[in-house]
Formats: structure tokens, C-alpha cells, sequence
């Protein structure tokens, strides 16, 4: 029994340990990458420079200067501001100090984004955005998910039936992405019809009455989440009766039916239960993925979320917000392997097994 628990603590520890390294190179590479290897902080120096020197020269109170006084006095400014932003340290030093920072969670201010209150603390401006991701895509992933689970286990049941090939023969449309079906989509019910607004969140102005709000809330999802099922439904559906039915054709399987067992029992025993682990991963990371939101899917609804975020930082060179994202998702992403790997080790007598021969 000791022996098994210090197996079991030195699973979780090489886990731990390995999770850690993949999360601080994850968000090292997002700090290069965003700044482009320091390109960003010498575009932020030119527009600092400009600022002051404009300033400076503009300034009525400086106008019994010279142009020679003026220069200095713009340069020492300048040199003050870099020094305050840390800009006039090399990149590979500043670099380590960001990777601290983001991994103690202290997010920073962003460079030219705001949240709407004014402020520019980046853990205000996620915090801002996050709820209405988690709203529009945890939904969505939700409803994929428990329809594609239901009717990946009904068409398992009817094999080669119409509903079957008619599932198959769509899978296919998944090769086009969600948002591009969501054009079609306010192209038809928006400018068409008129029947469901183009995008956003709310309707403008937004109704006073909550009720009127959550209403108009979700009349403005309908479109974004239709566009995602008419995408991916079929081909996760089909996904799922597969792999069902890969299940159901096992040994054990044909054990239990030539004794006789009911179908349901047998479903629910031989099959559901060896799939629960790959189904519960899917889950899980289907929502951890809801948090980042679909940039794209995002932009041409006109949502308000990380992912229309992630567009603005990046086309704005914003990289203390586009670090802050990566960031918190590393640690969400880290947190909920770490939570299934605890879990399988547990409950998996497999994993138990490979723990032991450690």
C-alpha cells in the first residue's frame, strides 16, 4: 500500500513538475512572440520619442527656449520616460522580468487599450471581456457537446440507417469553418429577413428592464450559435457514433450479448462505461476552451470577448494584454490536465499499473 501511494505521489510530481515547464516555456515563447523579439518596445520608444519631443516643442512654457535647449530638455524627458517604462534595459533581461510577472499573475498595464471603465490594468480589461466568451462559447461547446454525445449513442444503435448515412453524407460541411457560415447566416436572418439582429451583445440602447436585457442578450446569440452547430455537429456526431461503435464490436461485448444480457445494460456497462474516461477529457477541455473565446467567429458577429480582445492587442502590438491572455489560459489549460491526470491515475487501473512499474 506504501509502496503504491509513493508510486502515486511521484506520478503526481513528475506531472506537476512537467506541467510547470510546458506552462513557463508556453507563456516564455507568447512573450517573444508578442513583442517580436523587442521590435514592439522599440516601436513603443519612437512613439514616446515623438510624444515628448512634440510636446516640448508645442509647449508655450518652453518657447523662450532655443531649438538647441528644447532638444535636450525633449531628450532628458525622453530618457526619464524610458527609464520609468524599463525601456532602457536589453530585451533578453526585460524579457525574464515579464515571465516573472506573468507567471505571478501580475498582468501589468496594457500600451494602448482601455476597458471600458477607462482603466488600463490588463486583469481589468480580461476580467471586462471574459464573461461574455464564457457566455457565447461555453454554450455553444455545451450543446455540441451533449448532441453529439446523444446522437453519436443513438446512430450507434441504428447503423446504416437513413439517419445514419444522412449524418455521414453532412459530416463534411465541418471542412468550412463556423464563421463562415455565420455570414451566410446575418446575410439571411439580418439583412434579409430581419428577423435577428447582425451582431453584438445587446441591443443599443440596451433595455432597462433585465428581463428585456436577457432577452435581447439571447436573441443576439442565436445566429453565432446556430453557425457553430450547422458546422460541427455532424461531424462530431459522427465522430462519437464511431467511436462507439468501435466499443461495442469488442470481445467483452459479444460476451455479454451471447449471455444474454439487455441491450441497455450492456450500452451502459460495456460501453459507456470504458468510454467515460476520453469523453470526460473532452469535456473538460471543451470547456476550458470556451474561456478563449473564436477570434474569428467573434469578429464577424461583432461579440465583445476575449477573442475580439486577442484581434485588438494584436492589431495594436498591445503585447502586455495578448501575454495576459496566454497566460491565464496556460494556467486553466495546465490545471485541468493536471485535475484528469489525478483523476485517471485514480480510477484508471491502467494508469494505477504504470504508476506502480514507475
Amino acid at each position: 500500500m506504501r509502496r503504491e501511494l509513493f508510486a502515486f505521489l511521484k506520478y503526481a510530481a513528475k506531472r506537476t513538475v512537467t506541467l510547470i515547464v510546458v506552462v513557463i516555456l508556453a507563456i516564455y515563447a507568447t512573450i517573444l512572440v508578442a513583442n517580436m523579439g523587442g521590435y514592439v518596445d522599440e516601436i513603443i520608444k519612437a512613439q514616446t520619442r515623438d510624444s515628448i519631443y512634440t510636446s516640448v516643442f508645442q509647449n508655450p512654457a518652453y518657447q523662450h527656449l532655443s531649438t538647441e535647449e528644447k532638444k535636450q530638455l525633449a531628450e532628458q524627458l525622453y530618457q526619464i520616460e524610458i527609464e520609468a517604462l524599463g525601456l532602457d534595459k536589453p530585451f533578453i533581461y526585460r524579457s525574464g522580468g515579464y515571465l516573472i510577472s506573468a507567471l505571478s499573475l501580475n498582468l501589468g498595464r496594457a500600451i494602448y487599450l482601455t476597458s471600458d471603465s477607462g482603466s488600463t490594468a490588463v486583469r481589468n480589461i480580461i476580467a471586462e471581456r471574459l464573461p461574455a466568451t464564457i457566455l457565447l462559447f461555453t454554450t455553444i461547446n455545451l450543446t455540441l457537446f451533449f448532441i453529439s454525445l446523444v446522437g453519436g449513442l443513438f446512430l450507434s444503435r441504428k447503423y446504416a440507417s437513413k439517419l445514419d448515412k444522412a449524418v455521414v453524407t453532412l459530416s463534411p460541411l465541418s471542412s468550412i469553418p463556423g464563421w463562415f457560415y455565420g455570414i451566410f447566416l446575418i446575410l439571411i436572418f439580418a439583412a434579409w429577413l430581419g428577423w435577428l439582429p447582425y451582431g453584438g451583445l445587446v441591443d443599443v440602447p440596451p433595455p432597462t428592464n433585465p428581463f428585456d436585457y436577457a432577452l435581447s442578450i439571447l436573441k443576439h446569440m442565436v445566429l453565432p450559435i446556430f453557425s457553430w452547430l450547422v458546422a460541427y455537429s455532424f461531424i462530431q456526431t459522427y465522430t462519437k457514433r464511431t467511436f462507439f461503435l468501435m466499443f461495442s464490436s469488442e470481445d467483452y461485448v459479444e460476451m455479454a450479448k451471447a449471455k444474454g444480457l439487455p441491450p441497455r445494460l450492456i450500452e451502459r456497462r460495456y460501453i459507456l462505461k470504458p468510454t467515460l474516461p476520453p469523453i470526460i477529457t473532452e469535456f473538460a477541455l471543451t470547456l476550458i476552451g470556451s474561456w478563449m473565446g473564436a477570434i474569428v467567429t467573434e469578429r464577424v458577429f461583432n461579440w465583445p470577448g476575449i477573442g475580439t480582445l486577442f484581434y485588438q492587442a494584436a492589431v495594436f502590438m498591445d503585447s502586455p494584454v495578448i501575454i495576459g491572455e496566454v497566460t491565464i489560459y496556460a494556467y486553466l489549460l495546465a490545471i485541468t490536465v493536471f485535475i484528469l491526470d489525478i483523476v485517471y491515475a485514480i480510477v484508471d487501473p491502467r494508469i494505477r499499473i504504470g504508476v506502480s512499474g514507475a
